[in-house]
């Protein structure tokens, strides 16, 4: 009985610390039947921040389930469409009836094991990256390895370039279409290799494109999905921030946090990735 006492103000002491630490950031509350995750939310990202307080706040993502549930990836939820959904129904196209501009801020920002994100359309017919009214997501991810983490800096240099090139091409291209009307193929030739001594000229006075430091450590530490960076909304944060009660339980075999992302992607899925056992959530705001 001492000893479990002394557990007891051990965990009661390392609670105060952790809260002190913790700031003024909104709390939210998920409830599954394999347990309860708490994401924190970004003060950095107002319009996400205040539009998932809202969306708890009008019950529109309460009893709503995870839909979309692929392993090593992410948990996708919000759709209001799945609230009483029949077994196997496609689901993911519901939504509040509007969208939330981005508020892209990476590399504050990424996508590392338990980040909430927005789901969104695709960059063909939502070039502005906005945000989907109530569907998110958290990313499981997986470790990422030392050479992964080098290919996604060549291709984050590629991408610096070809923007470079796409920029120099809008300023030529009334001349590029003049040349080849004409047909005078030689003289466009000659335009394009200026173009493109153009871009290195630029590209070498730019800083290259490198993973910082702490991102790259995450993902090799923790893992996440870093081919979706600085594309989609990072908006919060999954925390394991346990209440004494629930310490006390975890120490009994209760699911907590990761534990839960973990046990949620595990589930086997149909062929539109929508687990074949619904997993209804329960939203609540906690702090704000």
């Amino acid at each position: 009985m001492k000893k479990l006492l002394s557990i007891l103000l051990l965990i009661s002491a390392i609670s105060l610390v952790g809260c002190a630490e913790k700031g003024n950031e909104p709390i939210v509350l998920i409830k599954t039947k394999f347990g309860n995750m708490k994401v924190r939310l970004f003060n950095g990202t107002p319009a996400h921040r205040d539009n998932f307080l809202k969306l708890v706040d009008e019950g529109i993502i309460d009893s709503t389930l995870f839909h979309r549930v692929i392993d090593g990836f992410m948990i996708q939820g919000g759709d209001p469409d799945s609230k009483n959904a029949k077994q196997g129904a496609p689901l993911g196209k519901g939504g509040p009836g509007y969208t939330i501009p981005a508020e892209i801020d990476y590399p504050k920002h990424f996508h590392k094991k338990g980040a909430l994100s927005a789901a969104r359309q695709g960059d063909r017919v939502n070039p502005e990256k906005r945000s989907s009214g109530s569907q998110f997501y958290i990313v499981q991810g997986e470790i990422i390895e030392d050479d992964e983490l080098v290919q996604i800096e060549n291709r984050g240099k590629d991408q610096q370039r070809r923007k470079i090139f796409n920029e120099l091409l809008e300023q030529y291209n009334d001349s590029l279409d003049a040349l080849q009307r004409a047909n005078k193929q030689a003289e466009v030739m000659q335009l394009q290799q200026k173009i493109m001594a153009e871009v290195n000229v630029i590209y070498e006075q730019q800083t290259p494109y490198e993973m910082p430091s702490e991102v790259k450590e995450a993902y090799k530490t923790i893992g996440g999905t870093p081919r979706l960076d600085d594309s989609y909304t990072v908006f919060g944060q999954l925390i394991e921030d346990k209440t004494l009660f629930e310490k006390v339980q975890s120490l009994f075999g209760k699911k907590f946090g990761f534990e839960v992302l973990d046990a949620i992607a595990a589930q086997e899925c149909d062929g539109r990735d929508r687990p074949i056992e619904d997993i209804q959530m329960r939203v609540k705001v906690l702090k704000r």
